[in-house]
């Protein structure tokens, strides 16, 4: 059974771009807000969660937040287009497992993906 990405992110043309990456090898399950990812989270059976830093109402730090006591086994990587390492390092901090700064390259996602599912 292939594994599930939840890939959250508030711009419909970056969610059909890593949807397009990621389903040849995963399951991908989009989310255009915080608070549709934490639905879908409810939901579905989601593996890993791919999630934008910057979008607006709830942004990607204050869903991680909310996901934080009740999906700790899921692996989050943040997408940003920040340059703010600010908001990478309290990521991390707060327990995200990676990052990738977008525009990003295919094979860099594919990668990182690969390499949460190998742990």
């Amino acid at each position: 059974m292939a594994k599930c990405i939840l890939v959250v992110d508030d711009d419909a043309m970056n969610l059909k771009r890593t949807k397009m990456v990621l389903d040849k090898n995963y399951d991908v399950v989009l989310a255009e807000s915080g608070e549709e990812a934490l639905e879908k989270l409810e939901s579905e059976k989601i593996d890993l969660v791919l999630l934008d830093i910057a979008m607006p109402g709830m942004n990607g730090m204050e869903t991680f937040e909310h996901m934080k006591g009740h999906y700790d086994d899921i692996p989050v990587i943040f997408l940003t287009a920040s340059g703010y390492e600010d908001d990478v390092m309290n990521a991390i901090k707060l327990g995200a497992v990676n990052y990738l700064k977008k525009p990003y390259f295919p094979q860099d996602l594919l990668k990182r993906v690969a390499k949460e599912f190998e742990k």
